[in-house]
This record gives structure tokens, sequence and C-alpha cells, in this order.
């Protein structure tokens, strides 16, 4: 399996999730699940039926949690090229059809967080952006059209 790309800040977030769930959420959708063995015939027990759906629902985002942690590489600062878009890199941009500014810090789709500025390197825009330089001109086709970007600044 591939290596997984995160900031100390994207691996703890996901550390703290993955404690949550095992020390948390397990142990009380497990008690629930118990509480409705309780009631008798588990054939047509709703909340027998809804724990045991939660419980595995957990299980796996569990196991996929251990499993992403278990490939990350953190990014440090260094790691990441100071010339070019790369995973970790905050891009300032000028939309070239409405003259509006735009930053975005592109991160592993683990990370990915619109409303705060972060786009995975999967999505159409980060794909688009990686590799180019300061000054370059970017046209990326998203689901909607084209978009034409300048790259203002690149930092770390």
């Amino acid at each position: 399996m591939s290596e997984v790309y995160l900031s100390r800040e994207g691996y703890q977030k996901l550390r703290d999730e993955l404690q949550e769930l095992k020390n948390t959420e397990r142990p009380a959708v497990r008690q629930s699940l118990q509480r409705a063995r309780e009631f008798g015939d588990l054939s047509e027990n709703a909340e027998y039926n809804a724990a045991k759906e939660r419980l595995m629902f957990l299980e796996q985002r569990i196991g996929k949690l251990e499993e992403t942690l278990s490939r990350t590489r953190l990014l440090e600062n260094e790691d990441i090229p100071a010339d070019k878009v790369y995973i970790g890199a905050t891009v300032e941009l000028l939309d070239l059809k409405n003259s509006k500014e735009l930053t975005y810090t592109l991160v592993a789709p683990e990370e990915a967080d619109f409303e705060h500025g972060k786009i995975s390197t999967v999505s159409p825009i980060g794909k688009g952006l990686l590799g180019h330089a300061e000054g370059e001109e970017v046209e990326i086709k998203v689901p909607a059209g084209i978009l034409n970007y300048k790259v203002v600044k690149i930092s770390r």
C-alpha cells in the first residue's frame, strides 16, 4: 500500500478520532447492544438492529483509521518544495474570470476541509494545481466547467 502524507495537525486529528471511537463510542454502542438484547426477540428488535448496525459502522471506521495511520508519513516544511505547488503547500490564486483572490492549502484526502481552505490533492482543483509554479496560469476542468487561475504565491 502507498504512503499517506499528513501534516502533524491532520495526523493528530485522526489519532484523536480513533481514540474517541475506541474508548468512548465503541463501549457505549456495545452497552446499547447489550441492553437491546435484554428485550428478548432479536428478530424484531429495532433497537438491537440499530445498535448492531452502528457497531459495524464504528468497527469499519476504526479499521480504516488504523490502516491510514499505519501508512502515514508526516509532512515537514522541508519536505515541501518551495517553488512549485505540492501537497502541504499554501497557494494564493487569482481567478482570471472575476479577479477574485483565493487561498488553498493542498492536503491529503483525509485532511480535506473546504470550509477552512484545505483541498485534497485528488480533487479536480488540487490535481490541476499540482506541479505549477508562481506566475503560471492554470486551466482546470471541473464538473461545472473550466476554471482559470494565476498562481500568485506559494508558501509552506
